[in-house]
């Protein structure tokens, strides 16, 4: 029963920043782990970063030192901050959710889905 709305994408040149936010339903929000994945046309969905229940965070090597993933439980929201943005992070950008996986870094890891926000850089 989590629904996961994203929001932020856009249009942006290379070398610009963006910032994507998750706002998540229910009342166990502060027990899920909860990750950003991206697709872009062709490819596979591929891992971003990841933030658990306890506030450690895993960024995926394309992104480390570029993203920061963080969480405000207060307000079931999850947010992904994108620095020093590449032509190569042009994707559709989905926030996920699951209570009890540990597979972090895998979409079989995550019940939950959102329906995508673009983000696209421009050369």
């Amino acid at each position: 029963q989590v629904q996961l709305v994203e929001s932020g994408g856009g249009l942006v040149q290379a070398g610009g920043s963006l910032r994507l936010s998750c706002a998540a339903s229910g009342r166990t929000f502060a027990s899920y782990n909860m990750a950003w994945f991206r697709q872009a046309p062709g490819k596979e969905r591929e891992f971003v970063a990841a933030i658990v229940w306890s506030s450690s965070t895993a960024y995926a090597d394309s992104v480390k030192g570029r993203f920061t993933i963080s969480r405000d439980n207060a307000r079931n929201m999850v947010y992904l901050q994108m620095n020093s943005l590449k032509p190569e992070d042009t994707a559709v950008y989905y926030c996920a959710a699951d209570e009890k996986a540990r597979l972090l870094r895998l979409p079989s890891g995550y019940a939950y889905w959102g329906q995508g926000t673009q983000v696209t850089v421009s050369s």
